[in-house]
C-alpha cells in the first residue's frame, strides 16, 4: 500500500513510518522540522527513515497548502495517517497561535486535499486531552467530550468536528484515535518520562506536579503502532445507521451515525500513578529522583483511564507493555542515544 504519514520526524510519527517500511508498504513522509523541541532529535529519526527504500520525506509545514498540494497530487495513496501537530498542554498557554496554526489550519488543509483526491481512509490523531473535564472512569468514545480544558485539547477537539463534517459532506472515511499518553524509545523531550530520566541520571531535581496525585494511562509506542496498523485496515462503513451498535458490538458505537467516520481510544485501561511512575525510572536508572513538589498545572488533568473496548472489538488487539517495561526500554535508548 501507499502511505502519506505527516509527522515522521515526530515522535509518534517516525515509529509508524518505520513501522510500514518494515511492512513493505511506500511512505510518504511530511515534516516540518519546527523548533518545538531539539531539532537534531527529530533529524536523528528523520536519519534513520531517508535511507530505507520505499520512503519519500518532505520538509513542508502543514500550514503550506500549496505545498501539500504538490506533494499530495503526484501520486494516489491508499491511505493518510495524519500525525503531525503542535503537542504539548502546557505550551498552548505560551504560544497560542502556534496551535491553531498546525492543529486547526494544517487539518484543514488535509482534510481539503483528501477531498480533492481522494483516499480510501483517512486516520487523525487526536488525544484523550478532548475528555478534559469528565469525570465518568473510563473514558469511552461514546461519551460526550465538551469541556476540554486546555487550548491544545480544543483544537484537536475542533479537528474532530470539521473532520466528521467533511466525513459526512463527501463521504470521505475518517478514522480519529485518540491517544493516551504515549512514551518510549525516541520520545519527545518535553514529556514526562524524557525529564525524568535526564533529571535522575544527571542528579538534578525533578518537578512533580500536584505533588504527584495524579494517573495516566500510559501506552507504549509498540502498542500504539500495532493498533494503528490494524486500524488502517478497519475503514467505517459509508452509512453507519443510527442503530448501528446493535449490529456490530463495542466496535460499532463510536461510528458515526450519519457519516463514515469513527472515534477510536487507543491506551491500555490501566492506570499508572505518577509516583508509581517515577520509581520504575528510578528502578530502570538505578538510582533516586530528587523530587519538587508542585502544585497542579493549569490545563492538566488528575486522571486519565481509557476504555479499549472499541480497539479491541475492532482489532482484537489491547495495548497491554507493562510500564516496567516500557520504561526499561525508553532508559537503554536514552543512554545510548546521549551516551549517559
Amino acid at each position: 500500500m501507499r502511505f502519506l504519514v505527516t509527522g515522521t520526524a515526530g515522535f509518534i510519527g517516525f515509529h509508524v513510518a518505520k513501522r510500514l517500511l518494515d511492512d513493505g508498504h511506500e511512505v510518504t513522509g511530511i515534516d516540518g522540522f519546527t523548533p518545538y523541541y531539539d531539532v537534531k532529535l527529530k533529524e536523528s529519526r528523520h536519519a534513520l527513515l531517508v535511507t530505507r527504500n520505499g520512503f519519500d520525506g518532505h520538509r513542508l509545514m502543514l500550514e503550506d497548502a500549496s505545498g501539500l498540494a504538490k506533494v499530495w497530487s503526484t501520486r494516489p495513496f491508499d491511505a493518510v495517517i495524519h500525525l503531525a501537530a503542535q503537542a504539548g498542554v502546557r505550551y498552548s498557554i505560551e504560544n497560542p497561535h502556534s496551535y491553531i496554526d498546525a492543529n486547526i489550519l494544517g487539518t484543514f488543509n488535509i482534510l481539503e486535499l483528501a477531498r480533492r483526491y481522494p483516499v480510501g481512509h483517512l486516520m487523525i490523531a487526536s488525544t484523550s486531552s478532548v475528555y478534559g473535564a469528565n469525570t465518568q472512569m473510563p473514558f469511552s468514545e461514546s461519551d460526550r467530550a465538551v469541556h476540554p480544558l486546555s487550548l491544545y485539547a480544543a483544537t484537536k477537539l475542533a479537528t474532530e468536528h470539521i473532520a466528521h463534517s467533511y466525513s459526512h459532506l463527501w463521504s470521505l472515511p475518517v478514522t480519529a484515535f485518540r491517544f493516551f499518553t504515549v512514551y518510549g524509545p525516541w520520545g519527545r523531550p518535553d514529556m514526562a518520562l524524557f525529564k525524568f530520566t535526564r533529571g535522575i541520571i544527571e542528579n538534578t531535581p525533578i518537578d512533580v506536579y500536584n505533588h504527584g496525585q495524579m494517573q495516566r494511562d500510559f501506552t507504549y509506542i509498540d502498542d500504539l503502532v500495532e493498533a494503528i496498523s490494524r486500524l488502517v485496515m478497519c475503514v467505517p462503513p459509508a452509512a453507519a445507521g443510527r442503530d448501528a451498535d446493535t449490529t456490530a458490538g463495542a466496535g460499532a458505537t463510536a461510528l458515526s451515525p450519519v457519516a463514515p467516520f469513527r472515534v477510536v481510544n487507543i491506551g491500555g485501561g490501566q492506570p499508572t500513578s505518577l509516583i508509581e511512575f517515577i520509581e520504575e525510572i528510578e528502578r530502570a536508572v538505578g538510582k533516586p529522583s530528587i523530587r519538587n513538589l508542585m502544585k497542579m498545572q493549569p490545563g492538566d488533568v488528575v486522571k486519565t483511564y481509557a476504555s479499549a473496548d472499541t480497539l479491541e472489538a475492532l482489532t482484537s488487539y489491547r495495548p497491554a507493555t507493562p510500564v516496567s517495561e516500557g520504561v526499561k526500554a525508553f532508559v537503554r535508548w536514552y543512554r545510548d542515544y546521549y551516551k549517559a
